[in-house]
């Protein structure tokens, strides 16, 4: 019975106030309209704050209450989480109001929806690398900005995603035994992310890659591959020389090293015999 209650009470709160934002949009004074607009605004209605936006904003285009509404208008979407048409509405706030003292906001705003457009690193990540370039066109721009450190975050935590999806993207090639991909992909990675923390594994996995490629090379090839083996090794040495995974490098090294000796006698016994 108590249920039924709650729920009755609730149904006919929600007819309510329906009833009330129809009369609302049905009124004819736009002042009226704003005001309103602004009062659900406040009230964290963003869906009909939004809705008499819409309908206000070639009313009041031109006038001097139109940046504040165009303002609150880009932020109903963003806060109703339709971050690219919050994007759009953000670019068009700058766009119109270049020299509004909001317009420093609205520019780390503007960034930050791409931000939230990010996807999951396993698919594309063009709002990724967008998010990362407005971001440093932002740092750029407003060097003074309080948000200067949000933005370095939004930066570095993107330049990590995109760090994994090459991983990702690379690890795969070495799985599927495409290993000249491989190794081409880890070291573009390498060269991307030169600091990078893993950077000894991501040689590791060139030595690696390039060592499976010889293997597999037909044999007229493999003398060059495996050369190819000992000069990513001695890069790998140059660059990590306290590595734990020198040990790992060093044998790849070695088996190569091996194989290149083998080939050469054979070589020179051939032409020997000729």
């Amino acid at each position: 019975m108590r249920f039924l209650s709650v729920l009755l009470i609730t149904s006919l709160v929600f007819v309510s106030c329906t009833t009330k934002f129809g009369k609302v949009l049905k009124n004819k004074d736009y002042a009226y309209k704003l005001k309103m607009a602004d009062e659900y605004y406040g009230k964290r209605q963003y869906k009909n704050a939004e809705q008499l936006y819409v309908e206000l904003f070639p009313v009041y285009k031109g006038t001097d209450k139109f940046e504040e509404l165009y303002y609150k208008y880009a932020y109903c979407s963003f806060y109703q989480k339709n971050y690219e048409d919050a994007e759009n509405l953000f670019k068009g706030f700058l766009e119109v109001f270049p020299n509004s003292a909001k317009a420093e906001e609205i520019a780390y705003m503007h960034a930050y929806t791409f931000y939230l457009q990010s996807p999951k690193v396993e698919l594309e990540q063009t709002n990724t690398a967008k998010a990362i370039g407005m971001m440093q066109t932002f740092i750029n721009t407003h060097p003074g900005s309080t948000k200067i450190k949000e933005a370095n975050e939004v930066i570095a935590e993107g330049h990590a995603k995109l760090q994994d999806k090459e991983y990702r993207n690379a690890h795969l090639y070495y799985k599927v035994g495409q290993y000249r991909a491989a190794g081409i992909s880890f070291s573009n990675l390498l060269n991307d992310y030169p600091e990078a923390a893993q950077g000894d594994e991501y040689k590791l996995m060139v030595v690696k890659s390039f060592y499976n490629f010889a293997r597999l090379s037909v044999a007229e090839k493999q003398l060059d591959r495996y050369q190819k083996v000992t000069l990513e090794y001695n890069d790998f040495i140059d660059r990590y020389p306290e590595s734990k995974l020198l040990k790992e490098a060093q044998y790849y090294n070695n088996l190569s090293l091996n194989y290149i000796k083998e080939l050469q006698n054979e070589q020179t016994k051939t032409s020997a015999e000729r």
